[in-house]
């Protein structure tokens, strides 16, 4: 049974380029055995918005394990959902730099051009990132 999970978490640190970038090259190695896909969002203020699409054994392991990552805080679980086929196919996983992204995407759904996925329900979550992977703005 395939599901998707998104999240969202503060990093306990400054969000450094190198830092994501380890953290991107150890899930893409670990994601590829475990089937498991999807994309991070780096977001202002040292937040990250993570999607992870699989089996639901190897998702909650998983997502178990960043619950318990001492590098998160404040981890909240946006939607947990059982799907059909996934979204987010091509990248174990992908990155989006919201530095990039033109600031009236990000107003289609919130108050103020930027990203705070604490404040979005799952479904709108999803959209966003959906919208951004049509935009080619999500890289592997």
């Amino acid at each position: 049974m395939l599901v998707r999970l998104i999240y969202a978490s503060r990093s306990t640190e400054p969000i450094a380029d190198q830092v994501v970038d380890d953290v991107l090259a150890k899930s893409r190695d670990n994601n590829s055995s475990a089937g498991i896909t999807g994309v991070l969002c780096v977001c202002d203020d040292n937040v990250f918005m993570q999607v992870l699409e699989g089996g639901r054994d190897e998702v909650n392991r998983l997502y178990w394990r960043v619950i318990h990552d001492t590098r998160h805080k404040d981890v909240t679980l946006l939607e947990y959902a059982e799907i059909a086929e996934r979204s987010f196919t091509n990248w174990r996983m992908g990155r989006v730099d919201l530095n990039r992204i033109n600031a009236g995407m990000l107003l289609k759904y919130s108050e103020k051009p930027r990203l705070d996925p604490f404040q979005l329900p799952g479904r709108v979550a999803i959209a966003v990132l959906q919208d951004l992977m049509a935009a080619a703005l999500i890289v592997g």
